[in-house]
């Protein structure tokens, strides 16, 4: 199983965390599964970009993104050149390490 190490966000996991991953599961997923409650405004169907996190190391095992997924980037928050839709990058055998970025774009949570 391969790990993926967070790190420290002050409302996700303020310390950081370590988390073992199914390969096969999106990021996202592993995050829930584990208890670190990253947003995902649209269920993790690649409708929005509350989900975004910045893999710092081994990302090269990832899935690569599609071309729906890379348009919605262009909406992010803090957009890097390793940024993914965490609901659409999935895991292989290579630990990870990421960073989920400080803000999100979620109008709902927003209260306009």
């Amino acid at each position: 199983m391969p790990t993926i190490k967070i790190l420290p966000h002050p409302e996700y996991a303020p310390e950081g965390a370590e988390i073992q991953a199914n390969v096969g599961d999106s990021i996202c997923e592993a995050l829930l599964e584990h208890d670190i409650g990253i947003e995902h405004a649209c269920e993790m169907s690649c409708a929005c970009t509350t989900c975004h996190v910045i893999v710092r190391q081994g990302g090269g095992s990832l899935n690569p993104p599609e071309e729906e997924e890379e348009d919605l980037l262009d909406r992010a928050w803090g957009l890097e050149p390793q940024s993914r839709l965490s609901c659409q990058a999935i895991v292989a055998k290579e630990d990870l390490t990421v960073e989920i970025p400080r803000y999100s774009i979620n109008h709902a949570k927003e209260k306009h």
